[in-house]
């Protein structure tokens, strides 16, 4: 029989860890595991058997879940939720510019690279400078390239050779 005192510590410090994730720690990383790991460690010692300890750990996610769909629906935690979300747009009158959709027709150009293409650089072609990538070698500046690929918005060149 473990000391109740310690379960309770383990479930505090799992809630502890998993507020410092949220509201300190971006992302998910090495506080999130631990919280998640206190917290279930903390309901398994409660219970007498592996199969009470699934059940409870199951329960208290479908609650949790619940909990969190109605928080998301209710017009007064929504509020709550927006400071957490980014509501920003990028478009085009702030400045935004997507990437052209008409890459695939470069497929075969030939120009001549500005820079260093180690494996990216800018390449020239006839006057329109685009962001290019080799096939995985070094091209020197001033040197004839091809477009051999377009994956995306990717660019993929070699070296033209010249006969």
């Amino acid at each position: 029989m473990v000391p109740q005192g310690i379960i309770i510590s383990l479930i505090v410090l799992g809630v502890f860890f998993l507020a410092l994730e949220v509201f300190v720690i971006p992302g998910f990383g090495v506080s999130g595991i631990l919280g998640m790991g206190a917290l279930i460690t903390g309901i398994f010692l409660v219970t007498n058997s592996l199969l009470e300890g699934v059940l409870f750990t199951g329960g208290a996610l479908v609650v949790l879940g619940i909990i969190a769909y109605l928080s998301f629906r209710s017009p007064r935690t929504r509020r709550l939720w927006r400071k957490f979300s980014l509501t920003t747009r990028q478009t085009l009158n702030g400045g935004y510019v997507g990437p052209k959709v008409q890459s695939e027709t470069y497929l075969g150009r030939t120009g001549i690279s500005l820079t260093q293409l180690r494996p990216a650089g800018t390449g020239n072609f006839d006057g329109e400078y685009l962001d290019v990538v080799t096939e995985g070698g070094f091209i020197g500046h001033g040197i004839g390239i091809k477009i051999v690929a377009v994956e995306g918005t990717r660019i993929v060149v070699r070296e033209e050779k010249t006969l």
